[in-house]
């Protein structure tokens, strides 16, 4: 006889508020000990089918809702979140969004305070957890000086720290540089071999292509397909390597800069330039200092000592967060703000076009999947004519269709003359765009030799 799986669904249809079609139809899904894999491409309903786990489907984005979803033997429909949160842990796309207290110890803390845990347990927990995700060395520091791939560790450690039976991961490895990523994928693969329940919801799908696992295929809310075996390999970006381009005029440049967002320097004396024509890309693991240099040549953050120099002109600046950027009512009117200053054109159609935007130009940025507003962020910023571009993990939460359109857009860019500047944890990106490449680490920012980068 087939185990009772932890989670059950069975005609279970939902429609967001306002919706003219459903979310989601599954007429039967079910998932028990091990790990399960959802797959599909952006938009496909991956993270509104995770959401029923926990419950915030329905009880928080409300809407309606038909047949029947058990988990861990409760009704999802009459059981509360809170009680729900006892039993699921649930790792965001925007780990941004799931941190509350200021501090990472702190914060790991949150969870178990809201399970009504003995304080006496709680140190121990909180220890094991930071151990576990590799970000015991930071229990000290301020959550708002920590990197994206340093913040979706802080998120799993808080939810690991409460033990869940079921685990629901959206997207956990899109900020990670490879170490972090291999190391989550251990994490993952130990607790589904002890027995928890651990659904996954992601893209970089070379990283969980040695596990075991159940997976299953979304398409418009729907699922398409699943098996039983290895999850397979995501195939790789296709390559064109740019070799060097010819550049123009210097766009930006730093001359002995010591920076970072606190008192003591992230990097120091670090001497870079950019030209008009220019793709350069910023390699570098976790919390090295990419976003920091970032937002250093954007002028976001002023150097401790040192000089920079920016040329006149627009720069265009994407952070890790697309919801920080996101503020009007529509995908167009984002665009349109942004090209306000410039000579009318056709660009903002084409670049909407370009990124798959284009029948999604009248919906709310806040309604999109993940990647869908990651691409949103992407048109915003860099429509119209930028001199500098300055984009950080612009291939987080994206399908292989959405970056082969990142890719050909910021090719176009690069050939209208903008000086790009890219911090990736992407190899294929790199690969793909790369004219030089600049490793940021220990305090310093290197160029690396092509054949380093290779």
């Amino acid at each position: 006889m087939m185990p009772t799986p932890t989670v059950a669904m069975t005609d279970f249809t939902y429609r967001y508020p306002g919706g003219l079609i459903d979310g989601l139809d599954i007429p039967e899904f079910g998932a028990g000990a091990g790990l399960t894999l959802v797959t599909g491409a952006s938009g496909s309903g991956k993270s509104t089918l995770l959401r029923v786990f926990n419950g915030l489907i329905p009880h928080f984005h409300g809407g309606t809702i038909g047949g029947s979803a058990v988990v861990c033997g409760h009704d999802v429909i009459t059981t509360t979140t809170r009680v729900l949160a006892t039993e699921v842990g649930f790792v965001f796309q925007d780990p941004e969004l799931q941190s509350v207290y200021p501090t990472v110890e702190r914060d790991v803390a949150f969870g178990l305070e809201n399970i009504a845990m003995p304080a006496a347990s709680m140190p121990g927990r909180v220890a094991e957890a930071l151990e576990l995700t590799g970000i015991a060395p930071l229990r000290g520091r301020a959550v708002a000086t920590l990197s994206g791939g340093e913040r979706q560790r802080l998120a799993l450690a808080g939810v690991l720290a409460m033990r869940p039976r079921v685990l629901v991961l959206d997207e956990p490895l899109s900020q990670l540089d490879e170490e972090g990523a291999r190391s989550v994928v251990m994490i993952l693969a130990a607790l589904a071999g002890a027995g928890t329940t651990v659904i996954v919801a992601e893209h970089r799908l070379e990283h969980l292509g040695l596990l075991v696992a159940r997976t299953v295929a979304m398409e418009s809310g729907r699922l398409i397909g699943g098996s039983s075996r290895r999850a397979s390999r995501l195939a790789a970006m296709p390559i064109s390597p740019p070799g060097r381009n010819p550049v123009g005029e210097v766009a930006w440049q730093m001359a002995g800069v010591a920076t970072g967002p606190g008192r003591t320097p992230i990097l120091e004396d670090v001497s870079l330039e950019g030209r008009t024509g220019e793709v350069i890309v910023l390699v570098g693991p976790n919390g090295s200092g990419k976003t920091t240099l970032l937002r250093t040549i954007a002028g976001l953050l002023t150097p401790m000592s040192g000089r920079i120099h920016r040329e006149p002109g627009r720069v265009a600046f994407l952070p890790q967060n697309p919801m920080a950027l996101l503020h009007r009512a529509t995908v167009a009117a984002e665009v349109a703000w942004t090209t306000r200053g410039d000579s009318p054109s056709d660009d903002a159609a084409t670049l909407l076009a370009e990124l798959g935007l284009a029948h999604l130009a009248a919906r709310d940025p806040r309604d999109l999947s993940t990647g869908e507003r990651q691409r949103a962020a992407i048109a915003a910023v860099l429509a119209g004519h930028p001199r500098i571009a300055l984009l950080d993990e612009p291939t987080r939460g994206m399908d292989d269709a959405a970056r082969d359109a990142l890719s050909s857009a910021i090719q176009r860019l690069r050939s209208a003359g903008t000086s790009v500047v890219i911090a990736t944890h992407d190899k294929n990106l790199t690969a793909a765009l790369a004219d030089r490449t600049i490793a940021v680490g220990a305090g310093a920012a290197r160029e690396l030799a092509p054949a380093a980068v290779a």
